[in-house]
C-alpha cells in the first residue's frame, strides 16, 4: 500500500481495510490492483516480508491517546468523534503493531475543512475513496498510525464500534481471530490489502454473531 506497510483496519471494507460487514457498500469483496492504485495517493508500495503481527502490547492505548490529543489540538470543534478501533484498541489481542484511529468530521469530502489542518500536525493523506462513504486515510507524523475518516451517518463508524467493543468483551471469537489473522499472516500477499481482503469470512461471522447477540 501506499508507502507503509499496514493500512487495512479490522472492520472496515474498501482499500483501507476488507472486511465482510460493507459487502453492500458498492466494493468488491477483493480489490484489484487498479482499484487500490485508483483509491491510493501517492506510490501503491508492495508488501515487504510478510505480515507483521505481534502479541498486545499495553502502550497501545497510550499512543491512541496522544494521538487524539494531536487531533484534537489540529481540529478542534470539527473532530466531532475521535475514537481507538481495529485490533490494538482490543486488550489481549495479538495485532499489527499499528495504531487505527476513527475520526469523524461534518464532511469528510470537504478536505479543504481539515486536511490541511492535519497535514500541518504532520499527517499525511494516503486514501481517498469517494465512492465508499467517502472514505479518508491518513498516516501519522511519527507513530505507525491509519487515520480513518468518515462523515456522520457512515455505516463504518457503528460497525467500527461493534466489532471492536464485541471483541472486548467475547473472548472466544478473540481468540478466534486472532488465530485466523496469524494463520494469514505467515502466507505471502503482494500488498497488505490481499491479506485485509483474506479476513472477510472470519470478520463477517463475528460481526454476524455481534449483530444477532447484541440485538
Amino acid at each position: 500500500m501506499p508507502g507503509n506497510d499496514n493500512i487495512d483496519a479490522d472492520s472496515s471494507k474498501g482499500a483501507s481495510g476488507a472486511t465482510s460487514e460493507q459487502a453492500q457498500a458498492a466494493m468488491p469483496v477483493s480489490m484489484t490492483e487498479e482499484q487500490l492504485r485508483a483509491v491510493t495517493v501517492g506510490e501503491l508500495a508492495p508488501l515487504v516480508g510478510h505480515v507483521q503481527i505481534v502479541d498486545y502490547d499495553p502502550a497501545w492505548p497510550r499512543l491512541f491517546e496522544r494521538e487524539a490529543e494531536r487531533i484534537q489540538a489540529a481540529l478542534g470543534d470539527r473532530a466531532l468523534l475521535i475514537e481507538h478501533v481495529g485490533s490494538t484498541s482490543v486488550p489481549g489481542l495479538a495485532a499489527k503493531p499499528r495504531i487505527d484511529v476513527l475520526l469523524v468530521v461534518a464532511d469528510s469530502a470537504d478536505e479543504s475543512a481539515y486536511v490541511p489542518a492535519l497535514e500541518a500536525a504532520g499527517y499525511v493523506l494516503r486514501i481517498r475513496e469517494p465512492d465508499w462513504h467517502e472514505h479518508r486515510m491518513f498516516n501519522g507524523p511519527d507513530t505507525h498510525v491509519n487515520l480513518h475518516v468518515f462523515s456522520p451517518g457512515s455505516p463504518e463508524i457503528d460497525r467500527m464500534l461493534l466489532f471492536r467493543n464485541w471483541l472486548r468483551s467475547h473472548a472466544s471469537d478473540r481468540q478466534l481471530y486472532e488465530r485466523t489473522k496469524r494463520e494469514l499472516a505467515s502466507k505471502d500477499w503482494k500488498y497488505t490489502q490481499n491479506y485485509a481482503d483474506a479476513k472477510t469470512t472470519v470478520v463477517e461471522e463475528i460481526l454476524a454473531r455481534a449483530r444477532r447477540d447484541g440485538g
